[in-house]
């Protein structure tokens, strides 16, 4: 056995010799990048040894010179043989901006759960008594709002009595160390034992979210009888610990719809032993109850005129509400918006380079904290490339220009390892493989927003308004998106940013249970587009591909 110890985390663990060093790192409950699961083809899992030599890298062409001169070296291409002291960099949950606000409505407070005096307290669950209290418990009436993100947890704890929010709290969703997107989920959740590594650390870093709320509002875990749960249909197929293997294959079937309540200590939730899970109608495989839930609580139903309602991350699922009915359907934009397969991405944590112009007199930048450069987040990576889009700093096929004008900004393109890259602040840089994979994921959801409206007969012109939703979306630029070719021209003065709707619908369906009806009928109505079976789809990506 050898002995790892993880600066500054200042963590110690225990690795078996011929080890990887990733597996010493997620085993040390660290959160690393690694968007290719170990495959060493995405070079983020950087980590610097600063002690011991015990160790063997396998060779690939990821790390400059210098910095392997300086100890970095690949985690997942590292063998342990010994005893090591190794650098991991700040945690990236340390000022990690997590959006929890968004577009809501004044339901009226009507919750499924509620309580009677007569003697004891009656618990009741839509009518039906789920338990009995000794003296009078009124009072205490609580539920939870979850949003379950891909990459970041969400939740609300409520007073069912008047639905105020008391506390939200916050953090990375831990599945991240097991497995980074939707699908490589998909693939890990489809054994019995990667489903229950999935599904235990996911409600244990809930359970630690519900400590942290009910410290804060002084109320105790057992008075939260109901959880409301929103996510995409890949996350709460793992919160419920339904196999998600046939999410991954066609005809892409659920295991679960939505609609239906789990029991809490059923899947290990720490509330009330009598409490109740609900969770939102699905539409289908890659359109959750995120997305349900946003339309409850932007009311895109009743909306007149053609609204479109968009979430931008690793999937972009979006609604269209037009001529009395909603189309729905899904694209996948892959992991570049979150900084993701970027040579110098980030999370959206302290250092990240969130804004980017270029101005007369040059460049200017903004960091998440104030802090100096340390990478791109996702916003940042997306003004970056739509300013040099707008500004001919890259053509329309997005190659780099790095010729022509003299101002003062065109100076900081660069050439590294032979290849050219455009110098954005301090180390941070953007090459051109970068530019490329912004493109690839601006076309996938510019090209299901065009048959989106194709479908519905409509131009982009047609349509009143734009709502951006998700905690990526809250932070963009609707220049960028409009420079990027991500969104149509027409858009530009119709663009409304709605937060984290998630987590506000999931609010919403917590205290009102009419509302679950209601959406269960509107969600039945939605027509899916399945844009993999879109003839389409291909010609209209490679037509959105330009900037």
């Amino acid at each position: 056995m050898a002995m790892v110890r993880f600066l500054p985390q200042n963590v110690s663990v225990s690795a078996i010799a011929g080890s990887r060093l990733i597996d010493a790192i997620l085993a040390a409950g660290i959160l690393m990048d690694a968007p290719c699961d170990g495959a060493g083809t995405c070079g983020k899992c950087r980590a610097r040894i600063s002690g011991g030599a015990a160790f063997e890298e396998a060779p690939h062409g990821l790390l400059a010179a210098a910095e392997r001169e300086a100890g970095w070296v690949l985690a997942c291409q590292t063998v342990v043989h010994g005893d090591l002291r190794v650098e991991t960099g700040s945690t990236e949950s340390d000022g990690l901006k997590i959006l929890s606000e968004g577009s809501a409505f004044d339901a009226k407070v009507d919750p499924w759960i509620t309580k009677s005096f007569a003697g004891a307290t009656t618990v009741g669950a839509g009518g039906v008594t789920i338990a009995v209290e000794t003296g009078d418990t009124t009072a205490r009436l609580y539920g939870l709002a979850v949003d379950i993100g891909t990459t970041t947890l969400v939740a609300a704890l409520v007073d069912l009595r008047d639905g105020r929010e008391l506390a939200v709290a916050s953090s990375l969703n831990p599945q991240a160390r097991q497995a980074q997107d939707v699908l490589s989920r998909i693939k890990l959740g489809s054994s019995l034992e990667g489903l229950r590594g999935l599904q235990s650390s996911l409600i244990d870093e809930l359970n630690r979210l519900v400590s942290q709320l009910t410290l804060e509002a002084d109320v105790l875990p057992a008075h939260i009888y109901e959880t409301v749960v929103s996510g995409n249909t890949t996350m709460l197929h793992l919160a419920a610990g339904a196999n998600p293997v046939s999410l991954g294959k066609y005809p892409y079937k659920l295991a679960i719809e939505g609609g239906s309540h789990l029991r809490a200590s059923d899947i290990g939730l720490g509330i009330s032993p009598h409490g109740l899970v609900y969770l939102p109608p699905l539409m289908s495989a890659y359109v959750g109850a995120d997305i349900t839930s946003g339309i409850l609580a932007t009311r895109l139903a009743e909306q007149r005129g053609a609204v479109l309602f968009v979430d931008i991350g690793t999937n972009g699922e979006m609604v269209l509400a037009a001529g009395g009915r909603l189309t729905a359907t899904s694209t996948a934009a892959g992991p570049a918006f979150e900084g993701m397969n970027i040579a110098c991405g980030m999370r959206a944590s302290r250092g990240a380079v969130e804004r980017f112009e270029i101005e007369r007199g040059g460049a200017c930048f903004r960091t998440i904290g104030g802090d100096e450069p340390l990478g791109l987040c996702g916003s940042g990576l997306l003004d970056v490339v739509a300013e040099l889009a707008a500004h001919e700093g890259v053509d329309k096929n997005g190659r780099f220009r790095t010729n022509g004008t003299s101002e003062p900004w065109k100076k900081q393109f660069d050439v590294l390892d032979g290849k050219p890259v455009y110098r954005v602040a301090g180390p941070v840089y953007l090459s051109q493989k970068d530019v490329r994979q912004v493109q690839l994921a601006k076309a996938a959801i510019r090209a299901g927003v065009e048959l989106l409206l194709a479908v519905n007969g409509l131009a982009p012109a047609q349509v009143d308004r734009v709502l951006i939703a998700g905690s990526f979306g809250f932070h963009l630029r609707t220049e960028s998106l409009i420079h990027l070719g991500l969104l149509p021209r027409e858009f530009l003065n119709r663009v409304e940013f709605v937060g984290n709707t998630s987590k506000t619908g999931a609010q919403a369906f917590l205290v009102n249970h009419h509302l679950r009806d209601q959406m269960k009928e509107t969600v039945r109505e939605v027509q899916v587009l399945e844009l993999a079976n879109d003839p389409k789809f291909e010609k209209t990506f490679l037509q959105s591909l330009a900037f």
